[in-house]
Parts: structure tokens; sequence; C-alpha cells
């Protein structure tokens, strides 16, 4: 499951029992990337409340399905099949339509974005690429070209922020050797309209 020590949810006591039952899924599932941090209940606090606030927050004004698709994207760049197995099953979740599902992911994995998106979604995975591969690359004009495609200051925030925080979940994951054994993939705190629900359905 990860390559460090960690505390199952029958063997957590205190805080870390608290967060456990504040973040399980189904049969007390807890997923193995919170599992992973379990020496250090304030890390999973804190990762909860980040992953929460940037990807599940009511006041996010882009689609939950393309920050979904960005954080598919980014972990495809980062080679992270944790994060890619877990995200695409709930972008599938969201679209209610494999059909796109597949073709989104088709364009993901060959990296040829153009074959499933265009407008200003696409210029906002072309962002999401320069910032994920060679961020020291951006200029101020990459953001003049967002700005350009439709983006308003607000979405590109969006989209910087879950872009960033996926390549903190993929360098947790690959870091530590988290892999899904185990877990129940694809479950997510969904309900968008509370950000203090942690809840894993």
């Amino acid at each position: 499951m990860t390559w460090i020590a960690t505390i199952s949810y029958e063997d957590a006591r205190g805080a870390l029992k608290e967060l456990y039952d504040r973040i399980k899924g189904p049969n007390n599932n807890v997923d193995n990337i919170m599992l992973a941090q379990s020496l250090r209940p304030h890390s999973i606090e804190g990762h909860m409340a980040l992953y929460k606030y940037v990807l599940h927050h009511p006041r996010n004004a882009l689609p939950k399905s393309y920050l979904e698709t960005i954080g598919v994207y980014v972990s495809l760049l980062n080679k992270c099949r944790y994060c890619v197995d877990h995200h695409y099953s709930g972008l599938l979740r969201l679209l209610q339509d494999n059909e796109r599902g597949a073709a989104i992911r088709a364009a993901l994995e060959a990296n040829d974005l153009a074959a499933a998106f265009d407008g200003r979604e696409l210029e906002g995975l072309k962002y999401v690429e320069k910032l994920t591969m060679n961020a020291a690359d951006l200029a101020a004009g990459d953001i003049d070209q967002l700005r350009e495609a439709g983006f308003d200051d607000g979405e590109i925030l969006e989209i910087n922020q879950v872009t960033a925080y996926f390549a903190y979940a993929n360098r947790t994951v690959l870091g530590l050797g988290v892999s899904t054994d185990g877990d129940i993939i694809g479950l997510s705190p969904g309900d968008s309209s509370d950000p203090d629900n942690w809840s894993h359905q």
C-alpha cells in the first residue's frame, strides 16, 4: 500500500480516528493516500482542506468535470497512476457519458489535446501542461492568452490551484509508494455545497 508505516482505521485513536471518521467512505474505507499520512494527522487535515477547497468548493466557477480533467491530465504528465485511476473514475461519474470520457482520456494520454478539446478548454489545458512540465518558463503573456480565450482571473486562479494541488498529491503518492491496493476507486468528498463535508461517497 505504501513504503512507510501507516495506522489502520481499526488501530486509530484520538485525533486520527476523528479525522478518519470524517473522511471515510463505505465500510470504513480510508483512501490509501490519506492512510499514507497517518503518522501526522495534521498533514491529513491540511491535505483534505486544500483538496476540498480547491476542487470541490461551491464558489468555484468552472465545471467540476473540467477541474477533474485537469487533475487527470496533471497526473498523467507526472505518471501518477494512482491519481489517474481515482480521478478518471470521478470524471466519468460527473460526465455520465462514457464515450466522451474515453475520448478525453485518449486525448490526454496521447497529449493530443485538440482531439477532444477546443476553445478556452484547450487553452486552459495548454497552460496546465506548461505549469506542470516547465513552470519556470511561464510569463505574463501566458495569462494574457487565457484571458483572450475567455477565462476571467478568478477562473485562471482555479486552473492554477487545481494544477498545483495535483502536483502535490502526485508527489505524495509517488514519493511514498502509495498503491490502489484495497482502495475503492473513485470515491471523493463530492458534496460541493458544504466545504466542510469531507466524507468520501
